[in-house]
């Protein structure tokens, strides 16, 4: 890893319409010349979810140019090259993926699917609410790693740490 490139970031949910969304956004921002962020989806929905787009601008983040997509849209040929792939519903991550061109680092960053809270629009709203704030802490947290000194291993090592952080959808056993 070099300090003076822009590494490509691709964010897998199912739908492409919420999670990926949001992840996506917040990593364009806060990465800017330093990352450059992408979403697809294994089944995309076909649209963005208007929650997601709520938060994202409530949160001052940009809200347009975003469209609910494939991810083989990334695995042809002429597609940017990954350099990290992160997955953050469950779902995706146990799904077969296409064969991403370059051997980026992946790392599963599962958070609950704000989408399927039901309820007021007070509910839905604090539910893209926290996910966007989970996914915006895993985000700074991959933000401050020194990608230019730190080994591969210990790089991976990181970034799976990182999907363990508070709201992980999914509960890793702890080491003994």
């Amino acid at each position: 890893m070099t300090p003076d490139r822009v590494y490509n970031v691709l964010f897998l949910c199912t739908g492409n319409s919420a999670r990926s969304i949001l992840a996506e956004s917040i990593l364009e921002t806060e990465g800017k010349g330093r990352f450059k962020a992408y979403s697809a989806g294994s089944q995309p929905k076909g649209e963005v979810n208007p929650y997601a787009l709520k938060e994202l601008a409530a949160q001052g983040y940009p809200t347009g140019g975003f469209r609910s997509k494939s991810w083989d849209e990334f695995a042809e040929p002429g597609a940017p090259e990954m350099d990290f792939i992160f997955t953050v519903c469950d779902s995706a991550a146990g799904e077969a993926c296409p064969v991403w061109i370059g051997h980026p680092m992946t790392a599963h960053w599962g958070v609950e699917d704000p989408a399927v809270v039901e309820g007021s629009e007070v509910d839905k709203g604090r539910a893209f609410a926290r996910a966007a704030r989970f996914l915006k802490n895993r985000i700074s947290a991959f933000l401050s790693l020194p990608l230019s000194s730190i080994d591969k291993l210990a790089l991976e090592s990181h970034l799976r740490q990182i999907g363990t952080m508070e709201g992980a959808s999914i509960k890793l056993p702890k080491a003994s």
